[in-house]
């Protein structure tokens, strides 16, 4: 079995960031281990806390996983301080990690800030130049692009940009425009074009988290990076269909749903 490493930050209500990893690693079929960067005191109505990890113990972390295991695949998501990212972004040259896939996480949907405002420049120069596929969504690809998304030439525009920043893909989601969901794939000389319809739902909590794990999944699986996306993209589209409520706020997608509907643990939903 294949084994993926995620480095992120911890969720206490359980639908994204590590959490919603190691469930989306298990559903798409490989072994999945941590490496926790933060913990948030978090539920569906927002953050409300974070507790940033020591980098001394994110690092030891690190050298635990690589120094012992075969790592297949590693997905990147919360690393809110530039030490942070320094230090993740050595140990994975150190080690000459492969199919890194970094989720630029920068703000939470309920509006919290997750990656400080002087550690962006640390991501871009630091943790970019290393990915295998890079996937922000239309906020975070203004950030790093430095430019108004507004149409999908825009997105090919910013989509240009960021790949001239080092990775060898770039999945620009376009889920918060208004119109179609089209995401672009670019690989710096061809887009790839992915549409998947919009469904009607406020339980989208952790898919940014759930879908960049299941590439990176697919990736350690063997699958080419156009193949790794398009099943990632399958898999959130279903749990997003299937997402659930729990709590107040907005709820998680469901990582198990195909799974269970094999099982036969769904009779009576």
């Amino acid at each position: 079995m294949k084994k993926v490493l995620t480095i992120a930050g911890s969720d206490s209500s359980g639908g994204a960031g590590i959490q919603a990893d190691l469930k989306s690693f298990s559903a798409n079929g490989v072994f999945g281990m941590s490496v926790i960067t933060a913990v948030t005191a978090q539920n569906t109505q927002g953050v409300f806390a974070v507790q940033d990890i020591d980098v001394d113990v994110i690092e030891k972390q690190i050298a635990a996983i690589f120094d012992d295991i075969t790592v297949d695949g590693v997905k990147i998501g919360m690393v809110s301080r530039s030490e942070t990212i320094r230090v993740v972004a050595a140990g994975l040259t150190k080690y000459n990690a492969t199919n890194i896939v970094v989720d630029p996480v920068m703000i939470s949907k309920s509006g919290y800030y997750l990656l400080k405002p002087d550690a962006v420049e640390a991501m871009i120069s630091c943790l970019l130049p290393l990915a295998t596929i890079v996937t922000p969504n239309i906020p975070e690809a203004e950030e790093i692009a430095g430019i108004g998304i507004t149409s999908l030439e825009d997105m090919e525009a910013a989509a240009r940009i960021i790949h001239s920043i080092g990775p060898k893909y770039v999945l620009l989601k376009g889920g918060h425009r208004e119109e179609d969901a089209t995401d672009i794939l670019f690989d710096g000389d061809n887009f790839q074009y992915l549409t998947s319809p919009r469904i009607a739902t406020k339980n989208t909590h952790g898919t940014g988290c759930t879908l960049s794990a299941a590439i990176a999944a697919n990736l350690a699986r063997g699958y080419n990076a156009y193949e790794a996306v398009a099943c990632g993209k399958e898999y959130i589209t279903t749990a997003i269909e299937h997402s659930f409520p729990i709590g107040k706020g907005v709820g998680p997608v469901h990582h198990f749903y195909n799974l269970y509907q094999k099982a036969g643990m769904l009779k009576d939903e």
